[in-house]
């Protein structure tokens, strides 16, 4: 269908934009920021409610999944009735949920706290770049969106540090509790601050039906793949053949969902948007880029603790390097965009992680400390250059009343390549082992493959076709 009529905005006016990214940023950090923040509680919270550590895990996973399998029916919503009130029931969601897990006495509730939080995230999450298309004109979107790459990337990595310092002077609810008042604050701001949308798809309908699928086909290929990477030598033997079973199972539900979304004009999963040629590459591109970022984040700690003795807080400090250089690269990052092209921009940053991956894969024996750190800082400064380039080009190439899908897919992409990352890791560490390394570095290997064949479809970009309505805008 087609959109409705949009008025003539370009943007949102100084102060209103400063304000609307506070909020955009402020409620970005805390959903990805309570992705992590419990792992390091896990222990204290099941021995507090009297659960098995295999029971815990699921505080984790079920805010995983919950946002997971809600992104792209709450970015369609988005595109239907508004990022801004997506965005702003999130929010109120979010903390409402958070207020319940602080009060959880049982494993149980608190689960099902964490659920209705990550519902909450994905509300967030799902119109995030939407809400930047919206606030920034088009010639400041790259400013806008290495901002949110920066934050997104700073949020990821600060989860543990910053439940160790809750940790140290107060117990775990207080984790939870910490996102009741940067709700309300969100919420307030929000309000007065976040744009409306400047185009809406008309006689967009939601079939119950599809999001059902969606929701099956995300959860069925995330249950199988957690199952098949939390693997070691006291799991029942059939355990690996039931997550195989559960993942085929998901992708036998995506097929068909798939099959089904092809033949609406207004696709809850957005096979639309993956006809455009440089939107279809720039998802590629992410998908493999994340899968070569996962194969090494979870294929580093064998590597720096088992093959080379370093101790938890050697490695963590190493393996630091590596988003700290994100951080520092990500702004160089948005000022280069529109000077050169982003497919370029991010090929040339997934060429840099390709060869610090490379790199890490041919560390020598005896490694120093400063040999790994200017690797991981090599890999950090590829992804940091690669993120915020491909990220705009998926937001901008759609037209405006497909900004939502596009900002769902965005997650989409993320999730996707993890898991994928994780699937590979796993099926690799089943046939080679971790000990002496081999394992490792050969999956930093594959990992610097991923990284190259990202390269290359980010690449293939310079040349792709324009949207309609790109046609002629620098």
């Amino acid at each position: 269908m087609n959109a409705g009529a949009a008025p003539v905005r370009d943007g949102l006016p100084q102060p209103q934009r400063a304000y609307s990214m506070v909020v955009i940023l402020l409620g970005i950090a805390v959903a990805v920021l309570d992705g992590t923040i419990v792992n390091l509680a896990l222990p204290g919270i099941a021995r507090q409610l009297q659960a098995s550590p295999s029971a815990a895990i699921w505080v984790v996973n079920a805010y995983q999944i919950a946002t997971l399998v809600m992104l792209l029916p709450l970015a369609a919503l988005g595109d239907r009735v508004g990022y801004r009130r997506v965005y702003l029931v999130g929010m109120v969601l979010f903390t409402l949920s958070s207020l319940a897990a602080c009060f959880s006495n049982s494993l149980g509730m608190l689960i099902a706290a964490r659920a209705l939080q990550g519902l909450g995230a994905a509300g967030i999450m799902s119109v995030n770049a939407a809400l930047v298309r919206l606030t920034y004109p088009s010639a400041g979107l790259g400013r806008g969106m290495a901002n949110n790459s920066l934050t997104v990337a700073a949020a990821s990595v600060a989860g543990p540090s910053v439940a160790a310092a809750i940790l140290s002077v107060a117990s775990w609810p207080w984790l939870f509790a910490l996102n009741v008042p940067l709700g309300v604050l969100v919420l307030v701001l929000g309000w007065k601050a976040l744009p409306h949308n400047v185009a809406k798809a008309q006689g967009m309908r939601i079939a119950p039906l599809d999001v059902l699928l969606n929701v099956l086909m995300f959860s069925l290929i995330f249950i199988g793949a957690d199952g098949l990477g939390v693997r070691d030598s006291g799991a029942v033997h059939g355990a690996p053949l039931v997550a195989w079973a559960t993942l085929g199972a998901g992708v036998l539900v995506g097929v068909f969902y798939v099959g089904r979304q092809r033949r609406m004009p207004l696709p809850l999963f957005p096979v639309d948007l993956l006809r455009i040629p440089v939107f279809a590459l720039s998802m590629c591109t992410s998908v493999m880029a994340f899968c070569a970022q996962m194969l090494a984040f979870i294929a580093l700690p064998f590597l720096l603790l088992g093959a080379y003795g370093r101790s938890h807080v050697e490695a963590g400090l190493l393996i630091t390097a590596w988003p700290l250089a994100i951080v520092v690269t990500a702004p160089l990052a948005g000022r280069l965009i529109g000077r050169y092209p982003d497919g370029l921009l991010g090929g040339v940053g997934m060429c840099l992680m390709a060869c610090g991956l490379a790199a890490l894969a041919l560390l020598p024996a005896q490694a120093a400390n400063a040999d790994i750190a200017w690797r991981m800082a090599l890999c950090g400064m590829g992804f940091g250059l690669f993120q915020s380039p491909n990220n705009h080009t998926i937001v901008s190439s759609p037209p405006p009343h497909r900004s939502g899908a596009a900002s769902g897919m965005l997650g989409t992409a993320r999730l996707t390549g993890q898991t994928l990352g994780a699937v590979l890791l796993a099926v690799l560490f089943s046939f080679v082992p971790t000990q002496g390394g081999k394992g490792p570095m050969i999956a930093l290997g594959l990992a610097a493959a991923c990284a190259a064949c990202a390269a290359l479809t980010s690449s293939l970009r310079v040349r792709a076709p324009r949207p309609a309505h790109l046609v002629g805008r620098v």
